[in-house]
């Protein structure tokens, strides 16, 4: 996933979710705090938000992400089993 732009932006926002709070300003946060709008990740990313939007969407569909609807939000938090799971697989070599 490192060697692409597209990668690199997924590898960065997967950092980023690993502990939002630290990288997103409060208002962006979900109540638990552990996700994050995609409009908050565009800003971040300096992109706009459709772009970020299909980041994210591209990260949940690899089941790397999950999203949680609140009211009129979406926010997206990292999956970590899945997460773990994965690396699982590249340290063994597929």
């Amino acid at each position: 996933m490192t060697g692409t732009p597209s990668g690199r932006i997924r590898q960065t926002v997967l950092h980023w979710l690993k502990d939002p709070a630290a990288h997103f300003p409060p208002s962006s946060l979900d109540p638990l705090g552990t996700g994050v709008t995609p409009r908050a990740v565009a800003a971040k990313l300096g992109v706009p938000r459709r772009t970020a939007a299909a980041h994210l969407d591209f990260l949940t569909r690899l089941g790397l992400l999950r999203s949680r609807r609140r009211l009129l939000r979406t926010y997206y938090h990292r999956d970590e089993a899945r997460i773990a799971e994965v690396a699982q697989l590249f340290e063994k070599n597929w």
